[in-house]
C-alpha cells in the first residue's frame, strides 16, 4: 500500500445491532436500507485531503458520511453508507 492510500474494500453487509437501531458502529441493521463500507485512512493524510477523498467517493459512488473514529497516531476509521439498490433495478437473465 502507497503512502496515504484509500484502504477499504466494497460494500459489506453488517449484522443486526440491539433493537435495529444504528448503534453508532458504523454496524447498521441490514433491514434498516443501508449498506456500509468501512475506509481506513493513515495517520499522515491531512484533514483537507481526506475531506477530497471522501467527497469523491461520495460523489461518484452515492456514499455519505456515516461515522468517522479517529485514533492515536492520527489514523481514521470511516464508515460510509448508501441506500440500498432494490434488486428489482437488475435485469432478470432471459433464456
Amino acid at each position: 500500500m502507497s503512502r496515504g492510500e484509500l484502504v477499504g474494500g466494497g460494500p459489506v453487509a453488517r449484522g443486526a445491532t440491539t433493537g435495529g437501531v444504528d448503534a453508532g458502529d458504523g454496524e447498521g441493521n441490514p433491514s434498516d436500507g443501508w449498506e456500509y463500507r468501512p475506509v481506513q485512512l493513515p495517520g499522515d493524510v491531512s484533514r483537507m485531503t481526506a475531506a477530497v477523498r471522501l467527497a469523491i467517493q461520495a460523489e461518484f459512488g452515492g456514499w455519505e458520511l456515516s461515522r468517522v473514529r479517529l485514533y492515536p497516531g492520527g489514523v481514521r476509521k470511516v464508515w460510509l453508507r448508501r441506500r440500498r439498490r432494490p434488486s428489482s433495478l437488475m435485469a432478470e437473465p432471459t433464456i
